[in-house]
């Protein structure tokens, strides 16, 4: 029956050149391979395959280019200074296209970033630095302008708000814990604290409410200087406990301390008015 459906046959044939090139995979890479894996596409589950054979081939012994190289040299952009702000977005959407055409990207985390910061960045630094020079057709490789100029109030007010004060006021457990410091830390007027003792006294007033109903968290302000940051805001959260339901309500704060060795700030201080842990 096959035999009179060449659509099939080239079906079966996918199959086994997948088989084949995962057990490969397997046996030189360690690689693992699910059970959804057999119910892809073959088309699409060979060229995924062949693409990551490729990669980890040319990463195997990496090059490594100038971006401005990568891209083919270009030299009809023009520098940011001789850019009109009405000129800004169309002068912006060429370039970001003409790096996009030859396999880069560059996006920015923080929306206090303007495009015409992104242009002159790319620009004046970007094109200077340097690449894996890996070329397989489709892939792009991207760039963060906040890894290069990171926008430290920016991140640490929306690492206190959305994920320190909302994981502390919502009614699931608190888990995620990497933003705080392992020890040294304080919670309101109880210190010094290591990271599970924190996170103890957090659940227990979680599961002292049957539920913890987030109306609003606002930040309010940040401050970072070279070594802390604190933010502060106001939240507003319904508390429920059986058939009665009241508002937890006041002002909160998050004292942030940065390693000097990683650069990265830990968060080792919250204080949050109204609640008593």
């Amino acid at each position: 029956m096959s035999a009179n459906n060449p659509e099939l046959n080239n079906e079966e044939a996918l199959k086994a050149e997948n088989d084949f090139l995962k057990m490969k995979m397997m046996l030189e890479r360690g690689a693992h391979f699910g059970m959804l894996s057999d119910a892809c596409d073959p088309k699409m589950e060979n060229e995924f395959l062949n693409y990551i054979m490729e990669f980890e081939k040319q990463a195997e012994n990496p090059a490594y280019i100038k971006v401005y190289d990568k891209i083919g040299k270009p030299a009809h952009f023009r520098p940011v200074s001789e850019i009109t702000d009405e000129e800004m977005e169309k002068a912006w959407d060429e370039l970001s296209g003409y790096l996009y055409d030859h396999g880069v990207s560059i996006d920015a985390v923080s929306p206090n970033v303007s495009i015409r910061e992104l242009y002159r960045f790319t620009i004046e630094e970007l094109f200077q630095e340097e690449m894996t020079d890996i070329s397989i057709p489709g892939m792009i490789s991207g760039f963060i302008y906040d890894e290069f100029h990171p926008d430290h109030a920016y991140e640490n007010s929306r690492v206190a708000t959305d994920e320190c004060i909302s994981y502390i006021l919502e009614k699931l457990p608190l888990q995620w814990t990497h933003n705080f410091r392992k020890e040294n830390l304080r919670l309101n007027n109880q210190t010094p604290l290591d990271i599970d003792e924190f996170t103890t006294i957090i659940n227990r007033f979680k599961l002292a409410h049957d539920d913890l109903i987030i109306n609003n968290i606002e930040k309010l302000d940040c401050s970072v200087s070279e070594s802390e940051s604190w933010v502060t805001g106001i939240y507003n959260v319904t508390a429920i406990s059986g058939k009665e339901s009241f508002y937890l309500t006041g002002s909160w704060k998050v004292g942030f301390e940065k390693d000097a060795d990683l650069g990265y700030w830990y968060i080792n201080a919250v204080d949050i008015g109204g609640i008593s842990f």
